[in-house]
């Protein structure tokens, strides 16, 4: 009778451990869908609504991979194909969301040629077919990398482009700047800064006023006129 006792013991310690097995293994199993590292969400933020889906869109290719073993460049590969961008944050919030903030560029010029292509601080061009912002027109062979040079010495100098209304940039990296008070500034093909800063204070000087003309070209040599 002792020994049939104890096998029933025995036989309900062997279920009580079965179950709290199969329990822990439920709540393991549940756990591990609660903590997946795949990709199940994207966020996109900064730009208009239109942009932000077109990202977006290009983005969701990542979904369900591995959000370990995704790297930010594939992300910034996407991004970098659109011109109205500027800046960008990319932020994995583990475990399996990616959050992209935008900042769009600011424009600051059109082309002459083409009213709708706006050239953004980025030194990139952005067709823009609704913008009816007053900004100055650039003629000649529109060179990103020598126009950011040239914006970053006008940025540095008493000018700001809201004062220009047309530029001609021609080929021997030399520019010519038409004043919002139509006064023609010739500029030499280097000292941008300098040469800036002396057309300023020449149009700013009381002296000098009515001046429509200011050559600056030549080293040591001033035609105004």
């Amino acid at each position: 009778m002792h020994q049939l006792t104890s096998k029933k013991n025995k036989i309900a310690l062997y279920l009580i451990f079965l179950l709290l097995l199969s329990t822990i293994s439920g709540k393991f199993v549940d756990n591990q869908g609660y903590y997946s590292t795949k990709i199940s969400k994207i966020k996109v933020e900064g730009l208009s609504n239109y942009n932000n889906s077109k990202i977006l869109n290009e983005l969701k290719k990542l979904l369900h991979k591995n959000i370990l073993i995704i790297k930010k460049k594939e992300i910034q590969k996407i991004i970098d194909k659109y011109n109205i961008v500027e800046e960008y944050n990319i932020k994995k919030i583990y475990p399996s969301t990616i959050s992209v903030n935008l900042k769009p560029t600011k424009f600051i010029a059109r082309i002459s040629n083409d009213g709708q292509l706006l050239v953004g601080n980025n030194g990139k061009l952005i067709e823009d077919k609704k913008n009816q912002e007053t900004l100055p027109y650039i003629f000649g062979e529109f060179n990103s990398k020598e126009f950011l040079v040239f914006k970053k010495n006008v940025e540095q100098s008493k000018f700001s482009f809201t004062k220009f209304k047309t530029l001609y940039y021609f080929q021997s990296n030399r520019w010519d700047i038409l004043t919002n008070d139509n006064v023609l500034i010739k500029l030499p093909r280097n000292n941008f800064l300098r040469s800036l800063n002396l057309a300023h204070k020449i149009i700013s000087s009381d002296e000098l006023k009515n001046k429509n003309f200011i050559d600056l070209r030549m080293n040591n040599h001033l035609i105004i006129k």
